[in-house]
């Protein structure tokens, strides 16, 4: 596969037996688009077959992060522009690509290094070898704009310890290195200050060996000191009840949990936790990745994913109107609609 040029969105090149993949819309933190799914995809069908390539190897450009997303501006002007069906043509390929990362016959090296979120998790968790940095930053912030977790972000979060997952979601929190691993949303620990390092060495030796020589031990991080209130308050079978139980808990950080949840999409924030606990009974990640796309291809039509990024990303007013605006007035059968199988077709996985 022949390098692609300096200004495409994603670059690709040889180092040995490595195939590199560069996310390469620094400005943006490399946000996701359609063009970037396609250029993905269609350099692991060409590595697939190519028997000199052994690993696949993807990092950012730039110095902020991995990824930071999906372009959400674009969703929220093809929403406008009553172009919803480019949205979800998007999410089509950048799902099957998640289920192809996660299949890959080959080492997939994802350096996790920076900002890593949402589709940046899509692009790197479902991966063999996942590195984070002291610079890491992982999180599947989709709540806070009117949205709710995908990219396979359900069945990442519903493997993690506990109720560790349920808490990250309905929050957005982003996490460290440490609590990257202890989430198993990563694998390894290595200082970012020997990425150069360790990305050149996967021209020509084993990844696995590779990962064995520069994995260190990563700094602390703070989710095993909350366990006990996670646990018990995200157990709960509703978004109030969880709410109730993090302000009654006695624990300051509960309480600020609490506060950051009820700033977040009462519609999202309901579909979240339903998408969760449906995943736990979903047998494999194709599997929730169809429900997923169900559920983005409804937001579609929500008046708070718009609203959301408007709020975000277009305006900056950091002051979104939920629509509804209050936990109660979301009904089960406004949840419920969000799961329909309707003609927003399927992904063809399961």
């Amino acid at each position: 596969m022949p390098a692609a040029p300096v200004d495409a969105p994603v670059l690709h090149h040889r180092e040995g037996r490595a195939g590199h993949l560069v996310l390469n819309r620094p400005r943006a933190i490399n946000a996701l688009n359609h063009a970037m799914v396609r250029i993905m995809a269609q350099a692991l069908d060409a590595w697939e077959r190519d028997e000199s390539v052994a690993t696949v190897v993807v990092t950012g450009a730039g110095e902020r992060g991995l990824c930071a997303g999906g372009d959400i501006r674009s969703i929220h002007d093809d929403v406008r522009a009553g172009r919803a069906a480019a949205s979800a043509a998007f999410w089509h390929d950048e799902y099957l690509l998640n289920a192809r990362i996660a299949r890959f016959p080959k080492p997939y090296v994802a350096v996790m290094d920076g900002i890593v979120m949402g589709g940046g998790v899509g692009v790197s968790a479902h991966g063999d070898i996942r590195v984070v940095t002291e610079r890491s930053r992982v999180a599947m912030p989709e709540t806070g704009i009117g949205f709710v977790p995908d990219v396979g972000g359900t069945h990442l979060l519903t493997r993690t310890p506990g109720e560790l997952g349920t808490h990250l979601a309905l929050t957005g929190t982003p996490v460290g290195a440490a609590d990257a691993l202890l989430c198993g949303l990563a694998d390894h620990y290595v200082p970012s200050e020997r990425l150069p390092e360790f990305t050149a060495a996967l021209a020509d030796t084993d990844a696995t060996a590779v990962v064995r020589e520069f994995a260190a031990t990563a700094p602390a991080g703070e989710l095993a000191a909350h366990r006990e209130w996670i646990d018990h308050c995200y157990a709960a079978d509703s978004v109030e009840e969880i709410v109730d139980r993090l302000h009654a808990s006695g624990d300051r950080h509960a309480k600020e949990a609490a506060e950051t949840i009820l700033s977040k999409s009462p519609t999202s924030l309901k579909v979240t936790l339903a998408a969760l606990r449906r995943a736990r009974e979903l047998p494999t990640l194709e599997a929730v990745l169809e429900q997923e796309y169900r559920v983005s291809c409804a937001a579609l039509a929500s008046p708070d994913l718009p609203e959301g990024i408007r709020a975000q990303v277009v305006d900056k007013d950091r002051r979104p109107r939920w629509s509804p605006a209050e936990l109660s007035r979301v009904t089960e059968a406004d949840v419920a609609r969000f799961f329909e199988r309707t003609g927003a077709g399927s992904l063809g996985l399961v």
